[in-house]
């Protein structure tokens, strides 16, 4: 396959700019263009729900140097929305109708916080988290004192009631799940969540659905009204793949379906991060993850891809949390509602790790505020190593990897 001279990425998150990175480093010479949304340079998401609303920092991380896309020959084309792609043109086409030729075209167009379609479920002061000017706009309303209202128990709900908390509001979460991250830990594991955020006093509400916003708070199915000063909506984020749908690019699992190598349905198109469906061939199935890692790893990845190499991506999803004193890592790829969940060390003073098995292998494992065994639940979970519980339980981690 030749070189190709022009290599377009529309999205300038962590997914796109870890791509343009890639590139270069790849020793690739030709033009490489980011368009992005955004008027920032690409940066992280996870300070947002976490360093950055707590107030630790005012800045979120970027994804590279400033002046790396100058140095790099990187066309950063920012505060410029892509709103059509030809593939059989091999253009993408800009809001004031200008047309840019690719030979390559990256998609990493990531997500945008879901709304609950319910009465009320656009007013302007419910409060999402995604952008930079999100999270500081929140930070500055968490302020002592005030009443917060976060409807959504995920990750990112438990985040923001966490930073609520720490800069002395009142917090209440609502759910209509009955323990906090159920769907991604199952009912153990979101007991710790649960009893994490009610030992520093955080209300929960859960197992009630939300019936409508109003402008005071939230109203909940079973006629309740809750009041707030601030309301936030962190009830999970819909893929951009408007653009694929589109060109016709063909989707899967509510994403772009990629290959193993992150290659599209579309002759030299690609799709990498939160929109990419991607066959994992660790698994055996699609998989779409929304996290960090993968918007790095995968954005890395297609760069060789891109160039004409043809191997697959095989790295297992990872994410981690920081809820007041509770850190967290989770490596793998687990059903939580099926698997076997098995725990090595003291859950009730949360220094453990949990570890879920399937058929006798292990499908995910969890570090929670214990950091030294990294690298062998990495290998044990790559490996989709054969153990049993009492191994698990009893030896050394690392002489089982």
């Amino acid at each position: 396959m030749a070189e190709p001279q022009r290599i377009v990425i529309i999205g300038s998150g962590l997914a796109g700019a870890a791509a343009a990175g890639a590139l270069r480093e790849r020793g690739y010479t030709g033009d490489v263009v980011v368009f992005g949304r955004e008027a920032h340079q690409p940066y992280e998401l996870p300070a947002l729900s976490k360093e950055l609303l707590l107030g630790d920092i005012d800045e979120p991380h970027r994804v590279h140097e400033p002046d790396f896309y100058e140095t790099q020959r990187v066309e950063l084309r920012l505060k410029i929305e892509i709103t059509r792609i030809d593939v059989g043109e091999r253009v993408v086409v800009d809001s004031t109708g200008a047309a840019h030729s690719y030979d390559r075209l990256i998609l990493a167009t990531g997500s945008t916080p879901r709304r609950l379609p319910v009465p009320g479920g656009e007013l302007p002061r419910l409060r999402t988290l995604r952008t930079v000017e999100d999270s500081l706009a929140l930070r500055a309303e968490l302020t002592d004192g005030a009443s917060v209202l976060v409807v959504g128990a995920g990750w990112i709900g438990c985040e923001v009631a966490a930073a609520a908390r720490r800069h002395g509001a009142s917090v209440t979460v609502v759910d209509p799940i009955d323990l906090p991250l159920r769907r991604v830990l199952g009912p153990r594991m979101g007991e710790v969540f649960r009893d994490l955020h009610a030992s520093h006093d955080v209300t929960w509400r859960l197992g009630v659905g939300v019936d409508g916003f109003t402008e005071s708070g939230v109203r909940l199915a079973d006629g309740t009204e809750l009041t707030g000063d601030v309301v936030v909506v962190a009830v999970g984020a819909a893929p951009n793949t408007g653009l694929a749908q589109d060109a016709g690019l063909a989707m899967a699992e509510g994403g772009v379906a990629v290959d193993a190598a992150l290659r599209t349905s579309a002759p030299d198109v690609f799709a990498v991060g939160d929109i990419a469906a991607h066959q994992h061939p660790r698994y055996g199935q699609r998989v779409r993850v929304e996290h960090w890692a993968n918007a790095k790893d995968q954005g890395a990845h297609v760069a060789g891809t891109v160039l004409g190499l043809n191997e697959p991506y095989q790295t297992a999803p990872y994410f981690y949390t920081d809820q007041y004193d509770l850190g967290m890592e989770y490596r793998g790829l687990a059903d939580a509602e099926r698997d076997e969940l098995v725990v090595r060390g003291d859950v009730a003073a949360r220094e453990f790790t949990a570890f879920w098995l399937r058929d006798g292998r292990l499908r995910a494992a969890m570090n929670v505020n214990q950091w030294d065994d990294g690298t062998a639940l990495q290998a044990l979970v790559d490996a989709q190593a054969a153990v049993s519980p009492d191994q698990l339980r009893n030896l050394d981690l690392a002489n089982l990897a």
